[in-house]
């Protein structure tokens, strides 16, 4: 089987736990990413929730 590996570098880039608000590290951006399709924290999501701009 042939693997593709330019596919797999853009896989780990997209997993990379760099939230997109605020630029934090956290394990929540991916949960985030898989459930909402979104890289934010947990912290964003909720402040995103409640001060909707």
């Amino acid at each position: 089987m042939i693997e593709d590996i330019d596919k797999n570098k853009i896989v780990e880039s997209e997993l990379n736990d760099i939230c997109e608000e605020c630029k934090n590290i956290e394990k929540s951006v991916t949960e985030n990413l898989m459930l909402t399709g979104y890289k934010i924290c947990k912290s964003c999501k909720i402040s995103k929730t409640l001060f909707p701009l």
